[in-house]
C-alpha cells in the first residue's frame, strides 16, 4: 500500500497547544513582580513615610500571598483571592499593608483602637498608639478599582489606596482563566471633607452607607501615585 505524504500545514492550520487550566492555576499562585520603574521617587508622603517603605511592604504582601497560595494549591484548595468574598479580600490587602508598613517606617504605627480611624498614626502621638478618630495619620485601603474609592464617612485624612488586579470567586463560573495577583497602582494624597461625595440609600436598601472620593480628588491622588504598573 502506498502511503500518502503528509502535507505541510500553513501557520493558521497548525494545532495550537494551550496551557491546561490546572497549569494556569499553578502559575496564578505566584503574584506578578513589582516593576522597578513603576515607583515614583517624587511622591509627596507625610510622617516620614518613604517610597522605599511602601515598596518593601508591598513585596512582603506578594511573598505572603505567593507562599499561602502555593501551599493551598498543593492541597487542592483554591487561591485566597478565588476563595474569599471580593470585599473581604480587598480588606485583607489593606489590613496587611497597615500591619507591614510600620515594620519599615518607624515613625508610623498601626492604630490599635478597634476600627479606629485612621489606620496608621504617627508613632507616640496617641497613648499606646490608640485613637478612635483623628485627622492625623494615614488611612489605608485595598481596591480592585483605579478610581471611585469609598469610605464610610466624609472626613479629612491622608488616604493611600493599593489598587490591584486578581482573580475572583466568580471567575470559574464565567469561564475566566486563572491569573496572578498584580499591584496596579498605589495612589496617595491629602483629602478634605469636600473631596468626598456622600451616597445615601433608599428606605428599602440594605446597602452600607458610603462616601465616594470625587473624580477630581482621585486625579490628584493618581498624580501623586507612589506606584504605577502601566502594563
Amino acid at each position: 500500500m502506498r502511503l500518502r505524504a503528509a502535507r505541510n500545514l500553513s501557520p493558521p492550520e497548525r494545532a495550537i497547544s494551550l496551557p491546561k487550566t490546572e497549569d494556569l492555576e499553578l502559575l496564578a499562585c505566584t503574584p506578578a513582580t513589582l516593576k522597578a520603574k513603576g515607583f515614583n521617587s517624587k511622591a509627596d508622603l507625610p510622617y516620614g513615610l518613604t517610597v522605599a517603605h511602601v515598596r518593601d511592604a508591598m513585596q512582603d504582601f506578594l511573598d505572603f500571598l505567593g507562599f499561602v497560595n502555593l501551599q493551598l494549591h498543593g492541597r487542592g484548595t483554591q487561591r485566597l483571592e478565588s476563595m474569599l468574598m471580593q470585599a473581604n479580600f480587598s480588606s485583607m490587602v489593606g489590613e496587611y499593608m497597615k500591619a507591614s508598613i510600620p515594620k519599615y517606617c518607624r515613625t508610623l504605627a498601626a492604630n490599635r483602637y478597634h476600627n479606629g480611624h485612621p489606620d496608621l498614626v504617627p508613632t507616640g502621638m496617641f497613648k499606646d498608639d490608640m485613637v478612635q478618630h483623628a485627622e492625623e495619620g494615614i488611612e489605608v485601603k485595598g481596591s480592585r478599582y483605579l478610581t471611585g474609592w469609598q469610605g464610610h464617612n466624609e472626613e479629612d485624612t491622608f488616604l493611600m489606596v493599593f489598587c490591584f488586579d486578581s482573580g475572583r470567586p466568580v471567575d470559574a463560573g464565567q469561564g475566566i482563566l486563572p491569573k496572578p495577583f498584580r499591584f496596579l497602582q498605589v495612589a496617595a494624597g491629602r483629602l478634605k471633607k469636600a473631596d468626598w461625595k456622600f451616597a445615601g440609600r433608599s428606605a428599602t436598601s440594605r446597602r452600607t452607607i458610603t462616601a465616594t472620593v470625587t473624580k477630581e480628588a482621585c486625579q490628584r491622588m493618581i498624580a501623586n501615585a507612589i506606584y504605577r504598573d502601566d502594563d
